[in-house]
């Protein structure tokens, strides 16, 4: 993976989009068998004194355990934060577990080592940027694209909001601890994977049609990481050594693509923001959490489904574009995307039927329907037509929404 990173930034430095890239301050990526054992020699490499192991019991149990052994054996001190779950046994990413993690951080630490999946990643991100200390990424389950990234998406006062905090410094992502992930948190690692999908698209309309900023090379990145996951998808359903390989690293080139572009376009569109609007509905109603890549993963097949019937057939007619024009920013939105129609169109166009969609996610394992997550009718509806406001951003569906204002009254299948 190392290669990668150099890859990466050599072609960072001879892009020409216009855009600022951020520097990639992870030094070392490592995937393969027993590589826990590679993390405490870099712990001793880079002469840290006292490390704090964040997790949870289950994560803990999956790697902390392993990794306090290998430390056992070696001069850096350390001490565990063992996050506590919620009423519905979840461990959540809020003021809470915030808070937590800041006490059981004693002053003198100088690195946490994040041991679990995406939540324990966002907590070990807010925590190691307010406490000025870098963290070292241990996956124990291939289900976020969230390892490398800078982004933390943390619930405060009950609403999501990601915050753009520190990239690990080294990613260890031991192949034996992965496979013995659950399998829904596998196809939850593939669920986002697929939503690059939609993201893609959604991140190319808002240059086109709004002018939010845009790589080319970014995006390409993105795209192959997606295309190999897909084109692979058998070996990812079998779970062996190869597929989860193929999907780890997947995730991880997804994260390093948002690190280079410093913000989370390429990777999270409109089928995002339903998922934090689920969550954030789930939480309010105090009902225990699902994974994120699950709901990601039905979020993409509910809006290759709107976006096919509402937004291309919508904008494939002029006249349904200038005849909801009614601000003067609307009329420069309809010009810029008249002036970039058919690129539009090829952006969408690209998002598979959301019935291969579901053939996809239904191959490795997951849910492909709301109604199995616990979604219902209303809140699909509900969130079809709100969660667009969860962030500032132009996608389709709030092109939908707050410029042409389509009814979102569609069947669910459940």
């Amino acid at each position: 993976m190392e290669r990668i990173i150099t890859e990466i930034v050599n072609l960072a430095n001879s892009c020409d989009c216009g855009n600022h890239h951020n520097q990639i301050p992870i030094e070392t990526i490592l995937v393969g068998n027993n590589v826990l054992g590679e993390a405490t020699a870099y712990l001793q490499r880079k002469s840290f004194k006292k490390a704090v192991i964040l997790a949870d019991e289950n994560t803990f149990r999956a790697a902390g355990e392993e990794l306090t052994k290998h430390l056992s054996t070696t001069g850096v001190g350390y001490s565990s934060c063992l996050l506590q779950p919620d009423e519905n046994n979840d461990v959540v990413a809020d003021e809470k577990s915030l808070v937590q993690a800041l006490l059981d951080t004693p002053q003198d630490t100088d690195v946490i080592i994040a041991v679990g999946s995406g939540t324990i990643h966002d907590i070990a991100r807010f925590t190691s940027t307010k406490m000025k200390i870098p963290f070292i990424s241990v996956p124990t389950a291939p289900s976020v694209d969230g390892f490398t990234s800078m982004g933390a998406p943390i619930i405060v006062r009950g609403m999501k909001k990601t915050f753009q905090m520190l990239a690990p410094i080294a990613v260890f992502a031991d192949l034996n601890v992965l496979q013995n992930a659950p399998k829904k948190m596998i196809a939850a690692g593939f669920g986002d994977m697929l939503a690059k999908y939609t993201s893609l698209a959604d991140w190319k309309f808002g240059h086109l049609a709004y002018g939010e900023p845009y790589c080319p090379l970014v995006a390409k990145i993105t795209r192959e990481a997606l295309e190999i996951c897909v084109e692979k998808a058998d070996k990812l359903a079998a779970t062996d050594e190869e597929g989860i390989r193929i999907l780890i690293e997947a995730l991880i080139k997804s994260g390093l693509a948002m690190l280079l572009f410093g913000q989370s376009h390429p990777a999270s569109g409109g089928e995002h923001h339903l998922s934090h609007y689920w969550e954030m509905e789930f939480l309010r109603q105090n009902r225990p959490q699902v994974l994120h890549g699950a709901k990601v993963g039905v979020a993409v097949s509910l809006l290759a489904d709107v976006y096919e019937r509402d937004f291309i057939q919508l904008i494939s007619e002029s006249k349904n574009l200038e005849n909801n024009i009614k601000t003067t920013e609307d009329d420069s939105i309809v010009k810029n995307m008249k002036d970039n129609l058919q690129e539009i169109k090829a952006a969408y166009a690209a998002i598979p039927a959301a019935s291969q969609v579901r053939q996809l996610i239904e191959q490795v394992g997951g849910e492909t329907l709301p109604g199995q997550l616990g979604i219902d009718d209303d809140l699909v509806v509900r969130s079809l037509t709100e969660a667009h406001q969860l962030r500032d951003r132009f996608t389709a569906l709030k092109f939908l929404n707050e410029v042409v204002k389509v009814d979102h009254q569609i069947k669910v299948r459940n």
